[in-house]
């Protein structure tokens, strides 16, 4: 055999396209690989996503690409005869070929590799893929538009750090997704308490907010509006003491130096508590607080939880609001002019009916509503007829971001843990009636979180005191 048959592997590449692709394959993941690993290696990727390509997607091409140029050059020297006699490809031509073709290749991959594939990495972290793209989880994704959090990322909170993290949210996300094709999933959604899928508070809300931070005290204002003609507005001050792990008040009372407290769940929902375990770690002393009617033979068994921060700040970003609420808050940021007779009764009723489907809900509310002060005020509505329009269309808002007759969430389907009005909340434990054996019990003193400046007043003499009343009336006043 002459030398222009004795071809080595680096020219027979190039006569036969399966060698070249994947040529191209092994390049486009060495060099995304490149640029991804060292990002997963130091821990500093801010988007979890990109373990897809990492560990699975570039993989897959990198071993493709492997197993498809020895069967390409296996078939190039099948030709090696006819190119012999049918061109003159040397090996400075082969060579010169090969350099161009991966020099060309690589420079592709550079650019597509910065751009197609970190952008479609980034899209994989938002909250639009999260919420609409991947899953059915439409009440989350309404919540979550409506909340605090509405500029940080699904993965920010639902995604431990780490490959450990990911490999677990990957997990439940293949489940997920095969749930939602199949059209198999549960409903409503479970809470992430209640599917005992949450990450721990420690590597997701610490990285903003920690224990050790000083919360000291902060006033609250609510307000709230009758169902009175006038929708009168009374306001209550709250002065809470939060506090910090070194200091007392709500949060330095369950996670100061030392504290550490247990407790066990006769519900997924965990809003029934016979058993809290009270420990402190500097002292060594350790108490056990059992509900009315409940025994140790009784609680033996039930899942047991840590206390953190997730336990009463449950719904930090999907929080859902009550028809009472909701009906305050819109009434408070002019969404509803106050000059509607009733409209805080009506708004509620109209919140509180029962429809087959949003759709349905989205004709017979502002229908209903019109329809009502048509009616019983046919000269106000002619004369203020865009508000009621207006107030229909906030109604309707704030049914649509609440309720999902498909997916069985009604008023209530999440309970709120932060408070005590709506939902059982602090009063899960603080009821008065988990005690020790020697008879301690766990405190019931309002005074213990907050400072009641003022109680369902319609002028807080307070809010003069700090001379705010007026900013506030300008707000929340159309």
């Amino acid at each position: 055999m002459n030398e222009r048959t004795r071809r080595p592997v680096w020219q027979l590449l190039t006569l036969h396209w399966l060698g070249l692709v994947g040529t191209a394959l092994v390049t486009t993941a060495a060099i995304l690989w490149l640029f991804v690993l060292p990002l997963q290696l130091r821990g500093h990727s801010s988007n979890p996503y990109v373990g897809i390509v990492v560990f699975l997607i570039l993989p897959v091409l990198f071993f493709a690409g492997l197993a498809m140029i020895p069967i390409g050059v296996y078939l190039g020297k099948r030709h090696i005869p006819r190119s012999i006699e049918e061109a003159t490809l040397d090996r400075k031509t082969a060579l010169r070929r090969l350099i161009w073709f991966l020099g060309v290749t690589t420079v592709l991959n550079v650019i597509i590799g910065t751009q197609i594939t970190y952008r479609a990495v980034t899209y994989m972290g938002t909250p639009q893929f999260c919420g609409q793209a991947c899953h059915t989880m439409s009440p989350e994704f309404a919540a979550y538009l409506d909340s605090p959090h509405s500029r940080v990322e699904c993965v920010e909170c639902h995604v431990a750090p780490g490959a450990a993290g990911w490999v677990a949210s990957k997990t439940a996300g293949i489940r997920q997704l095969v749930e939602t094709v199949a059209n198999t999933y549960q409903r409503p959604i479970p809470g992430a308490l209640e599917s005992n899928r949450l990450v721990p508070a420690t590597e997701t809300c610490e990285g903003c907010h920690w224990p050790q931070k000083l919360g000291s005290v902060r006033l609250r204002l609510i307000t709230n509006y009758a169902e009175d003609e006038q929708n009168t507005r009374t306001q209550t001050v709250l002065l809470m003491l939060v506090g910090g792990s070194k200091f007392s008040g709500i949060h330095g009372a369950h996670f100061g130096p030392g504290i550490q407290i247990r407790y066990g769940t006769e519900d997924a929902k965990r809003q029934v508590i016979p058993w809290v375990e009270f420990r402190n770690t500097i002292s060594g002393n350790t108490e056990v607080f059992l509900s009315e009617g409940a025994t140790q033979s009784a609680v033996a068994n039930l899942p047991k939880h840590e206390m953190q921060c997730v336990d009463c700040h449950n719904r930090p970003t999907h929080t859902f609001e009550s028809p009472e609420r909701g009906m305050n808050n819109a009434l408070a940021l002019g969404e509803i002019s106050m000059g509607l007779p009733f409209v805080k009764k009506k708004g509620v009723e109209l919140l509180k009916a029962t429809y087959g489907s949003n759709d349905q809900a989205s004709k017979e509310i502002p229908a209903v509503l019109v329809s009502y002060y048509r009616q019983n005020y046919p000269e106000l509505y002619a004369r203020q007829a865009q508000d009621v329009e207006e107030a229909a269309r906030a109604i309707l808002q704030i049914y649509d971001r609440n309720v999902f007759p498909d997916l069985k969430v009604g008023w209530g389907t999440y309970p709120n843990n932060l408070g005590h009005t709506e939902f059982p909340g602090c009063f899960r434990c603080h009821d008065g009636s988990h005690t020790t054996k020697g008879g301690k019990t766990i405190v019931q003193d309002c005074n213990a979180c907050h400072e009641q400046l003022a109680t369902d007043e319609v002028s807080p003499e307070i809010l003069k005191t700090l001379g705010i009343e007026e900013r506030i009336s300008k707000v929340q006043k159309k």
